[in-house]
């Protein structure tokens, strides 16, 4: 199942061990799931681990990226999409799993969460992804 992850899950899942996010993570980590990504919200994840409130040594935030880039799915998005207006630059995640032909996006975001679908593609929280999965 092709699936891509909100920033919000990886912090979650990151920080706090065996909560429903980590255990998404895992589930990737173990090939369970097919990560969809793109360099943009690899990039945003990345901002936001050295900028969040429990400092992260640079190099562990290095292989967090690293390690996305190298078991990913990454693409490249040609799609513009407009369909959360609240909050713009949510619409990425929406566009790489359009483009990156992924069944589900996982979130913690009401933005996103308020959609509850988009193109056929289920946008849920990581407890239903769980159950999905």
């Amino acid at each position: 199942m092709r699936v891509v992850l909100d920033t919000n899950v990886f912090i979650s899942g990151i920080f706090w061990n065996g909560n429903y996010c980590s255990q998404l993570i895992d589930k990737w980590k173990n090939k369970e799931i097919d990560l969809v990504s793109s360099i943009e919200i690899i990039e945003e994840l990345t901002k936001t681990l050295i900028n969040f409130k429990i400092p992260m040594p640079k190099d562990m935030i290095e292989e967090w990226k690293f390690l996305i880039l190298k078991n990913s799915i990454i693409v490249e998005s040609s799609s513009k999409i407009e369909a959360i207006k609240d909050d713009p630059d949510d619409n990425k995640f929406l566009e790489v799993a359009v483009d990156g032909k992924a069944e589900l996006i996982v979130s913690q975001d009401k933005h996103l969460l308020n959609l509850k679908e988009y193109r056929g593609i289920k946008i849920v929280k990581p407890e239903e992804a769980l159950s999905l999965i």
